[in-house]
């Protein structure tokens, strides 16, 4: 047969018929050709039938004709017999090694004229999609494809068959029971391939089809022994029987007594025009079959292995094509064999009968062919009841359900445990309709917001009886979102959020008719059926090409248009070219003219093509018959076993680019191979039509059906080996490359419907053009993924393998108690069951585990371990476990996630994980959608019961439907799962209704515009920026002239229009937009984000998520870090939107105020915040924030290991909150620097962070208060391990480079120490604090950034410099000129710590009394390094040195710094009007509100912070004892407000004894702190072997000293604590006052 590779769809097929291509062979051409073939054969030819037998015979083998070195295509024309030919060899004196030399010859045989039409074969096992329209020119017609030739084996009949049965390649035994017909049917396999032609007792009922011809093919008796002695070379061992199992006992040839057709002779002018549409070698040798023998032989049942011969009733519609043999009226089937595997076939006869009806004129016209197109459009059997069941799921969220169909999105709840108290109040402002002034009031913030409802209608109503509080919502101001009415007004992350930046809680009362509900879904939403693709039409689909009616439509009316115009030339030629009358129209030509014969097989043989692919993905029960036996899989003992043939579509890019191809075959179930990964050889391509790879091999997994679980997943990844003699690539390196995997694709090896996989699947391989582009380009950003058709062949025996669910035992199961086991094992078992997660069990634990699954059951969280320990998933298992499953008690939504993870593929285990999920609320789903929406990819088949689960939640909950549909759109990109995204995008779109869907398209098309001006911004150059971006915006505001939109952000956000002149853009590399839009509420506040390109933001995403999910835990115990949680998006493959937080700055800026080296300095980031927070109320409520929110970021940072921390991305808002920003960098996968990491402090804590939180330079116990946070926050994650460890696995799948594989989540496991008890955790991370805060690398790392950063920007943009220590500028035009300024005295001052400040004394012109301000002198510094930079060309006054030998703090340096700033002053205000009357100079001497207490000030300058007294003890310890397994822990954890006789900071450290102790063999103690009153230990000193009788007799004494270097350690203070008092079965955490006691 010949073969058609082709991989551009229906295109290629018919030019050949189109008489316009000049440059082709025509038909005059190819008639004449094959007449002189014709003549020249008939000479030839002898006169006994046997030779005419062997002619018939040979003519059809050459057909077949497998070439060793490259196969053919198409068109093959006869040329001259010049070839040896069979029957001239002499096989008896042929050697071994000159007949495996003539069997490797391409010229053996291959030159014979065809005499008979061959019947096109249509086995579904087609490698390429068929276009109409080749490109072959003239002299470039493909050769033949050789078919097989044809080794007959004697006919077997019912008193000669053997009883011995056959074993066939895919381990089926066939039974081949008696035939009563007298014909044998032959089945022909391809010459060199390991399968031999032989005659097949026909075991089914054989209905002949009358639009095929049959002849009997006859083999003389050399070609047999020809055959026979072929069948034994070394060649034919090494490429075939090596590769089957095929064993035939009846070697020797015989001649069956076999009669030629009278008709034979009868041959057609198109023998030559061979299609096979399946690209394989094959030939069709069947039989005659009369009618009355068909009557005959109805009834029996198909018992043929293969299935080979193909049952169809006869379709009077196609009795046109019949051809008459002796006067009888014949049809018949197809006998095919693909390669290693049959494949079942569509019967012609249907095919034909579907499409063809005479009409009245004779011509043969497409009848039904619309109704074929349908059937291709519709999708595959899984998609169709995929549908059903989202279209039932569809009628349980009626649109007149208020409850599931509000129309608008109410705002997310988080549960939080009130800190504040019960009675905690807040100030709520609500506007309400015909009030001109708000109604503002106080409620407390566990009132629930049906009650504030009330509150609020009392001021609008008198009698609250006649109003329905039911009916009435309160709406957020500035956003389209509305407050749940049955939760608590506190609860609400809107409320949440007011409170953390202090601004007022704006509310708007409204009734549901007046609230806006263009999102809810109407009557005719309901009405609509569902259509997974009607609304897909304007989502980017950059992988999949659905072929559709329109273009196969057209195509075939193209065919059928040439078609006739080839029949009319056939007339004309028939009926000679002077007489038009007879050439009028094709149906003029004789139904049984060979011509009409063959055009009929072609038109047949492609709408089988279009059935092939339409059914590629159907189930073997959507095409089996009737009557088809059907046999359970754990049954069946046969191997696994499947054949790759060939992948088509294959670039250009890769011909040249590699030089090899191989398939790695794999077998896997819950993410783990069930055998060892199989190659295949390694082949090059080759081209026919187009580029292809063919391996034609046999693939065996040495693992039985019954073996199998369901859930089994074949993959096959295709690897490419570079071209190493390719020098055209720049890359050096290239040679040294090894194998490059270039795809992947996996199939079930059970369908949905759960039968074995069976017949010929096309499979579609998705790879990136730009794996390797044409050596020397530059591959563009916006790359296409190309799809590559990769053919696998699977057995097709006579019966159906289905997978069925064994029977489960409804008995209770007994439950063990745990206290019966052994101590040992009782320990054993529970150290396995409080483990975090089953990653590092091993495998005796996993065994043991499974061993006592039935301990268990008390231990409902466990459930996943004991799953991960099943030994297998075997159908002989599975009742067992099931039943386990189904008494298991219920699990916890968050728990029962590990389920839906790759280790558990089961349906049954999935299903009910998903029923216990069911009971997460709205809002914590939204918050972990994209871990659900990744677990679609662990689902085996598309209608899974968690995809109904995420639509049915997205039908009640539009903010679900939201994120769903920008998680489902961004994961369309995905190579391997885009199709089944696409299909569930498709139903989300479907049944969301009209107004959703409108919303969702019109916030696609905003995302497209702002990405389309952010790639012109980003390529424009810097000066031309701001001018592009200007000019791009328009387009978008003419968008908003039409629409409003809701920001895909946050969906509540609804924006009218751009305000171009905020729009603009951030210097750093990505060039990403600041986009502001205006508020379509007019209470709302402008809606700034940020909008990116080129930059990956799906891994931001998670981090954010990450942390987010952190906050909500740390909240809902009761521990309030005030996180800055904003919102990031991705919107497609590399680009996205950031929300922008307001009134924040990075830490760079902030730090290069005070120069380039401002990051070593320790009081920027204090100073600016008092900047924004003059007060001293607010600047400690910033100092609070900072504190809090530090621990929070520290805490979150380390967890997830997000490196690449500078200080440009780190941020401060002015309320002293601190967020990091850009996670590029994550789970410890570190920002290289050359050879070292930039990143070596665990996480950031820099010197300038601390003296915020200390309030200075001292430790104080505020830095205590942080430490206790971070360990707090730290130990509250830890009990949360399993959840991150289950969230981020989930992720794996979603491609991000840094979240790979298990192994990239060793780094969380490790950095959450699970194993650790709380107190050793509160060790180790304050060991992490001491080491962050001391490393100086974050601060050089800080430098280089701000060196690297010059380029950029260097100074603020636009602005002269402005002094840290004031908010604003102000001018002399504002304050009034000053007259006279000196620096009056100075005043010392220990706030936060001991310094000198300066008094200044202003006179200003038209005041008569002077003003005072209080100045530090680091501030006068400040003034003159900005004076230098606004005039560096001007002499300015010389400025006192800084350095000053020995200590700078004291008096006599004050008074001398007194007469120098005095001095500079004078010069200062003496000198050019420019510089003495500038703005900077007039803020400096501007009163700030400190200046304002200045009375106050100078009242408590010399009062330091405590007064010491000699000999005085004072201070507190805190402790942690508990005891344990025979041991006393005490954890020494702070020491504040310790004294000392001189006032100077002691070097604390701890020493403990337990009294009594003559020996002091119990004495403990702690490391020192250095320079500090208030020291961090967080130490555990350690008794072991101390029973609890002894130790109720002992007390623990404890002293604190001072390490001093050059005198004796002195005693600071002490405790006594007898151990009696304790209650040692838990942990005691107390402070306790030290006190003068006596210590050893």
């Amino acid at each position: 047969m010949a073969q058609i590779s082709n991989n551009n769809g229906f295109k290629q097929c018919s030019s050949h018929l189109e008489p316009t291509r000049t440059k082709e062979v025509d038909k005059e051409e190819a008639l004449q050709m094959e007449a002189e073939a014709l003549a020249k054969l008939q000479k030839d030819r002898g006169v006994t039938d046997n030779q005419r037998a062997f002619e018939l015979s040979s003519n059809t083998r050459q057909k077949a004709q497998v070439y060793n070195k490259q196969d053919y295509d198409l068109m093959v024309f006869p040329e001259s017999d010049t070839q040896k030919r069979a029957v001239d060899i002499d096989v008896e004196k042929l050697t071994q090694a000159e007949l495996e030399k003539l069997l490797l010859d391409e010229n053996f045989e291959t030159r014979k004229t065809p005499v008979l039409p061959v019947t096109p074969v249509l086995s579904p096992s087609f490698s390429a999609q068929v276009y109409l329209r080749p490109t072959i020119q003239r002299g470039q017609w493909p050769p033949r494809l050789s078919g097989p030739s044809t080794y007959t084996l004697p006919s077997i009949y019912q008193s000669t068959y053997s009883s011995k049965q056959t074993v066939f390649q895919n381990g089926f035994s066939p039974r081949m029971p008696a035939f009563p017909s007298t014909e044998p049917i032959y089945l022909s396999f391809p010459g060199q391939s390991p399968y031999f032609s032989y005659p097949l007792t026909p075991a089914t009922p054989f209905h002949p089809q009358g639009s095929l011809p049959i002849y009997h093919p006859v083999v003389s008796p050399d070609m047999a022994k020809l055959f026979d002695k072929i069948a034994s070379t070394s060649e034919f061992l090494k490429n075939g029987k090596a590769r089957t199992d095929l064993e035939i006992k009846h070697s020797k040839a015989t001649v069956s007594n076999l009669q030629v057709s009278p008709k034979s002779e009868d041959i057609s002018k198109f023998d030559w025009l061979d299609l096979d549409p399946l690209s394989k070698p094959k030939v069709d040798n069947v039989e005659v079959v009369d009618h009355e023998e068909e009557k005959n032989i109805t009834g029996l049942l198909a018992e043929d292995p293969w299935d080979a011969v193909l049952l169809e009733e006869r379709s009077p519609a196609s009795c046109h094509l019949e051809r008459k043999v002796n006067g009888k009226s014949l049809s018949g089937a197809t006998v095919t064999r693909s390669l290693s595997l049959n494949i079942r076939t569509t019967q012609f006869t249907k095919v034909q009968g579907q499409i063809y009806q005479k009409d009245p004129s004779g011509t043969t016209s497409l009848s039904t062919g619309s109704s074929l197109l349908q059937e291709i459009e519709v999708q595959n059997e899984e998609v169709a009841a995929f549908c059903q069941s989202i279209t039932k799921l569809k009628t349980n969220f009626p649109y007149t359900n208020h409850c599931t169909n509000p129309g608008y999105l109410l705002s997310p709840v988080t549960v939080q445990r009130n800190i504040c108290g019960e009675n905690a109040s807040v100030k709520v402002s609500i506007e309400i309709e015909g009030f001109q002034l708000p109604v503002t009031f106080t409620c407390d913030v566990s009132s629930t917001v049906e009650i504030i409802i009330m509150q609020a209608l009392c001021w609008v109503h008198d009698d609250l009886n006649q109003v329905d509080i039911g009916s009435y919502v309160l709406k957020v101001c500035g956003q389209e979102e509305v407050l749940q009415n049955n939760h608590c007004l506190g609860s609400h992350e809107h409320i949440q959020n007011c409170r953390k930046w202090d601004t007022e809680i704006k509310l708007q009362l409204l009734t549901f008719s007046a609230m806006c509900q263009n999102l809810a879904r109407t009557a005719e939403d309901d009405k609509t059926p569902v259509d997974l693709n009607k609304h897909l039409h304007q989502i980017e689909k950059p992988y999949k090409e659905i072929m559709t009616r329109y273009p196969v439509d057209e195509l075939l009316d193209s065919y059928h248009h040439q078609v006739d115009l080839a029949l009319q030339t056939e007339v004309t030629s028939l009926s000679g070219e002077g007489d038009p009358s007879k050439s009028s129209s094709r149906g003029s030509l004789n139904p049984e003219n060979p011509v009409q014969v063959s055009m009929d097989q072609l038109t047949a043989a492609i709408y089988d093509l279009l059935r092939l692919h339409a059914n590629s993905g159907r189930s073997p029960a959507d095409c089996a018959q009737s009557n088809r036996n059907v046999k359970e899989a754990w049954t069946a003992t046969e191997q696994l076993q499947f054949t790759i043939f060939a992948a088509h579509g294959i670039s250009s890019n890769w011909v040249s680019n590699y030089e090899k191809y191989y398939l790695i075959c794999s077998l896997s179930h819950n993410g783990k191979d069930l055998f060892k990964p199989i190659q295949s050889k390694k082949v090059g391509t080759y081209k026919n039509f187009f580029y292809l790879i063919k391996w034609d091999e046999l693939i065996i997994f040495p693992i039985q059906i019954s073996q199998l679980p369901l859930e089994s997943l074949l993959h096959l990844t295709l690897f490419g080996i570079l071209n190493q003699s390719s020098g055209s690539s720049p890359d050096s390196n290239k040679q040294r490359k090894g194998p490059e995997a270039l795809g992947k694709v996996s199939l079930p090896l059970f369908d949905f419907k759960r039968f074995l996989t069976c017949g010929t699947k096309l499979l579609y391989l998705w790879t990136s053009s730009h794996t390797n582009p044409i050596p020397g380009t530059i591959p563009k950003k916006g790359y296409v993924m190309e799809r590559i058709v990769l053919q696998v062949d699977f057995p097709s025996p006579t019966f159906d393998v289905i997978y069925t669910t064994p029977q489960v035992d409804r008995s209770l199961i007994q439950q063990h108690n745990l206290e019966t086991l052994e101590n040992d094992t009782k320990g054993k078992l529970s150290d396995i069951l409080h483990r975090d997660s089953s990653l590092g069990l091993s495998k005796e634990d996993k065994a043991f585990l499974w061993e006592k699954r039935y301990y268990c059951l008390k231990h409902p969280n466990c459930l996943p371990k004991v799953l991960a320990s099943a030994p297998n998933w075997k159908w002989v298992n599975l009742a067992k476990t099931y039943s386990l499953l189904q008494q298991w008690p219920p699990l916890n939504p968050l728990t029962a996630l590990e389920l839906l993870d790759s280790k558990f593929a089961d349906q049954e285990v999935r299903s009910i994980a998903v029923t216990w999920i069911e009971a997460i609320s709205d809002d914590e789903l939204t918050d972990l959608l994209p871990q659900f929406v990744q677990a679609l990819k662990y689902e085996i088949y598309l209608n899974s019961s968690l995809v109904r689960f995420l639509l049915s939640r997205a039908l009640g909950n539009i903010q679900i439907a939201h994120n769903l549909y920008w998680l489902l759109k961004d994961a369309l990109h995905d190579a391997q799962f885009g199709a089944r995204y696409e299909h569930v995008l498709g139903a989300l779109l479907s049944i969301g209704g009209k107004g959703l869907r409108e919303e969702l398209l019109k916030q696609t098309k905003l995302v497209q515009l702002l990405g389309g001006v952010a790639e012109k911004v980003r390529q424009a150059s810097g000066s031309a920026r701001q001018v592009v971006l200007q000019r791009s915006m328009e387009r978008v505001q003419s968008f908003f002239l039409r629409n409003k939109c809701r920001l895909p952000l946050k969906p509540s956000l609804v924006a009218k229009e751009l305000n171009i002149k905020s729009c603009s853009f951030f210097s750093s590399n990505a060039v990403p937009l600041k986009v502001t839009m205006v508020n379509a509420d007019p209470m709302g506040e402008e809606i700034n984000v940020m909008f990116k390109v080129g930059e990956d933001l799906r891994q931001d995403m998670l981090a954010l998520q990450m942390i987010k999910i952190m906050d909500k835990i740390w909240l809902k115990e009761g521990l309030d870090l005030r996180m800055v949680i904003f919102k990031c998006l991705s919107t497609g493959r590399d680009r996205g939107m950031v929300e922008l937080v307001p009134a924040s700055d990075t830490l760079r800026k902030i730090q290069v105020e005070y120069g380039v080296t401002g990051s070593f300095k320790d009081k920027p980031l204090a100073e600016w915040l008092r900047k924004y927070n003059p007060s001293e109320e607010e600047y400690e409520k910033a100092s609070e924030n900072f504190i809090y929110s530090c621990a929070g970021c520290c805490v979150a940072t380390y967890v997830l290991g997000i490196c690449d921390r500078h200080n440009d991305n780190i941020m401060l808002r002015s309320t002293g909150h601190m967020f990091h920003i850009d996670f590029g960098k994550f789970l410890g996968h570190a920002q290289m620097f050359g050879s070292f990491k930039r990143d070596r402090a665990p996480f950031v804590l820099t010197s300038d962070m601390a003296y915020v939180i200390n309030g200075g330079e001292k430790p104080t116990i505020r830095f205590q208060l942080f430490v206790d946070l971070c360990c707090q926050a730290y130990n509250l994650i830890r009990k949360q391990t399993n959840l991150f460890l289950n969230l981020l696995s989930l992720m794996i799948p979603s491609g991000l480079p840094e979240l790979t594989s298990i192994q990239d989540l060793k780094y969380v496991r490790d950095a959450l120490q699970p194993q650790t008890t709380d107190a050793e955790a509160t060790i180790f991370f304050t060991r992490l604090i001491e080491s962050s805060l001391g490393s100086i690398a974050t601060k050089f790392n800080f430098f280089i950034h701000n060196l690297a950063q010059l380029r950029f920007s260097g100074l603020p943009s636009n602005d002269e410099p402005i002094l840290s220590f004031s908010p604003k500028t102000y001018s002399f035009r504002q304050d009034g000129r000053i007259k006279e300024v000196s620096v009056f005295t100075y005043h010392k001052k220990y706030n936060p710590d001991k310094h000198y400040i300066y008094v200044v004394r202003i006179l200003r012109e038209g005041q008569l009394e002077p003003s005072f301000v209080f100045r530090t002198f680091d501030e006068f510094q400040e003034l003159h390094n900005k004076l230098s930079i606004i005039f560096p060309l001007w002499k300015l006054p010389g400025f006192p040195n800084r350095m000053v030998l020995g200590r700078t703090h004291i008096k006599d340096v004050a008074a001398k710094r007194k007469i120098e700033l005095n001095s500079y002053l004078q010069s200062l205000m003496s000198a050019s009007t420019d510089v003495a009357e500038c703005d900077l100079v007039c803020t400096f001497f501007h009163p700030l509100l400190r200046d304002e207490k200045a009375e106050g000030i100078a009242r408590t300058a010399d009062a330091g912070p405590f007064s010491p007294t000699p000999g005085q003890i004072g201070g507190a310890v805190k402790l942690s004892v508990s005891y344990r397994n025979g041991t006393l822990f005490i954890m020494v954890m702070h020491i504040k407000d310790l004294v000392t006789e001189d006032g100077a900071d002691p070097n604390p450290y701890v020493k403990t004894y337990l009294l009594p102790d003559t020996h002091k063999t119990s004495k403990r103690k702690t490391k020192i702190s250095r320079k500090t009153r208030n020291p961090t230990f967080n130490e555990m000193l350690v008794y072991s072997g101390y029973s609890k009788e002894t130790l109720r007799q002992r007390e623990l004494q404890l002293s604190v000293l001072s390490a001093e270097s050059l005198r004796e350690n002195f005693f600071l203070g002490g405790i006594t604590l007898p151990l009696k008092d304790f209650n040692l079965s838990k942990e005691t955490v107390k402070w306790y006052q030290l006190t003068a006691a006596t210590y050893l």
